[in-house]
């Protein structure tokens, strides 16, 4: 945080804030209300600054920042889908039958990714934190996974296939739990779920790209002596490489090392990060990374909606990992199903932003859960029902294809923001969101082995398990709310004069979101 000063005559100057020791020896502890948040040691003078902020130009800041971070983290996130699922186009085009795969070898190179993906989540978590500059940290692993993904296009057979694919995983990992560390760097929190939505968009872009994308390169077919789905991650793998070279110039950090902000923006940035970590309770709170991963470990709420992410994870690998294959056994040629995979996913994208901005404005999560994993219910059913006859039924399957992308994509950035709403402070905040992210996507490796290519095109087993896995997401969904709705009116019922008068302002902070005073995001 930083406090500005201003002379006769001179220019608005950054001046550091003291640090956390020694604003404790001058006994800073008066606690303040900002919003929902309680705020100990915020200056007078920051308090003002940062509540007489004008509303007009705080839009304009944020608007600024949206510019400017938004973009390119959702490049990002493109390529990391692109990258993880374009094997799925590259089958269709004959890798399977090139590299003689057998039996579930195709089904293993898919789902041994997450083995890596899964269990280097938290630790590259930890990593990018050592780094002042987390866009150095971001662009090195990009830069290594575009070199693995280039390196697809050159493997001889099921092992070197198995090799690349982990290696995929070890550097993809760090990923997503780095950009949104990088948003909360920016963004408060009733914010978030519309940034997180941005990169959840460009997954359903990067499915629909993707098929476009592969029906180009795979017509290179013979070009250099390699066959056309080996272009396809060679193309792509290089196209990764450019981009995470460009995070080092791009990719924006934290306000004090932005230059295209002015002193007052820095400033009103650097006070309102104080303010959501608490202030003084979140430096406090941060020297406990131990504690933080045992609150974490231990709180039932933090598994209920890492429940919900493997649910959808599960579901969706099912869908970007199978959908070419879907749509061919619709009676398309390989290059037509490429290309009819593109417009169900930009109905999904769109549905994505629509639901976020709803979900942001209400303040409500779980309806933009549970609704629209029904539609994706629907939508399968009507596949199912058709059996192996799809390509008898393509209008109503097709039509299914589009209601099963719209009851995808805009489930991810509720669940994600759901759980960062109720989870606090700061520290316990961090652990719990790469814990969240890290188990949820073991969904991948179930969802890599539902799709079995003896069973097409029916796949009863693919859409059946899908069927019961979002059933069942759906009621750990409402059982979630009932239980934050239930946890409020008992917490309403206790007066706050009572809990102020039991607790301390420190003691009430350390219980994080399990304080008596603490309202949950249902």
């Amino acid at each position: 945080m930083a406090t500005l000063h201003k002379d006769q005559g001179e220019m608005d100057q950054i001046q550091p804030a003291p640090d956390a020791a020694s604003m404790a020896d001058e006994k800073v502890e008066k606690v303040v209300q900002i919003g929902e948040i309680r705020v100990l040691g915020l200056p007078p003078e920051d308090e003002e600054f940062y509540l007489n902020y004008p509303p007009e130009q705080r839009k304009k800041l944020v608007h600024r920042i949206d510019i400017r971070l938004a973009p390119m983290l959702a490049i990002l996130y493109l390529i990391s889908n692109l990258d993880r699922t374009n094997i799925g186009n590259a089958a269709i085009e004959g890798l399977s039958a090139d590299l003689g795969l057998t039996g579930v070898q195709y089904n293993i190179a898919l789902s041994i990714l997450f083995i890596t993906y899964v269990g280097f989540e938290i630790p590259s978590n930890i990593i990018l934190k050592k780094f002042k500059r987390p866009s150095y940290y971001i662009g090195i692993i990009v830069t290594c996974w575009g070199i693995i993904m280039t390196l697809h296009g050159v493997v001889q057979g099921f092992g070197g296939l198995v090799a690349v694919r982990i290696l995929l995983g070890l550097f993809e990992a760090g990923f997503f739990p780095g950009a949104i560390y990088i948003c909360t760097q920016w963004y408060m929190p009733n914010e978030i779920s519309t940034r997180i939505a941005y990169l959840y968009l460009t997954s359903a872009l990067a499915s629909a790209f993707s098929g476009l994308l592969a029906a180009a390169i795979a017509s290179m077919d013979g070009v250099g002596g390699y066959e056309g789905w080996r272009w396809i991650f060679i193309l792509e793998g290089l196209f990764t490489v450019l981009l995470g070279v460009s995070c080092f110039f791009f990719l924006i950090d934290s306000p004090r090392l932005s230059r295209w902000l002015s002193p007052g923006e820095i400033r009103y940035l650097e006070i309102q990060h104080f303010i959501k970590d608490g202030g003084q309770f979140g430096e406090k709170s941060s020297r406990t990374s131990w504690k933080a991963f045992r609150s974490v470990i231990t709180d039932w709420k933090i598994y209920g909606t890492t429940a919900l992410l493997f649910v959808n994870i599960t579901a969706g690998y099912g869908v970007k990992l199978t959908m070419p294959s879907i749509i061919k056994g619709m009676g398309f040629k390989n290059k037509t199903a490429q290309l009819m995979t593109a417009p169900p996913y930009i109905a999904g994208a769109i549905a994505t932003v629509l639901s976020s901005k709803l979900s942001d404005r209400f303040y409500k999560r779980m309806p933009f859960i549970v609704i629209p994993w029904m539609l994706f219910i629907i939508g399968y059913a009507v596949i199912m029902s058709f059996g192996a006859h799809t390509d008898q039924h393509v209008g109503p399957a097709y039509f299914a294809v589009f209601l099963v992308c719209i009851g995808l994509f805009p489930v991810n950035p509720a669940i994600t923001s759901w759980t960062a709403n109720n989870i606090t402070p700061a520290s316990k905040r961090a652990v719990g969101l790469a814990f969240y992210s890290g188990v949820g996507n073991i969904g991948g490796i179930l969802g890599s082995f539902m799709f079995l290519t003896r069973e097409a095109p029916a796949y009863p087993t693919g859409y059946g398990t899908s069927i019961g896995v979002l059933a069942v997401g759906i009621l750990i969904g409402l059982g979630l709310e009932g239980a934050y709705w239930y946890l409020n009116k008992k917490k309403a019922q206790v007066p706050e004069e009572e809990i102020r008068a039991r607790f301390t302002e420190q003691e009430l902070s350390d219980l994080g979101d399990r304080s008596p005073l603490y309202k949950y995001t249902l």
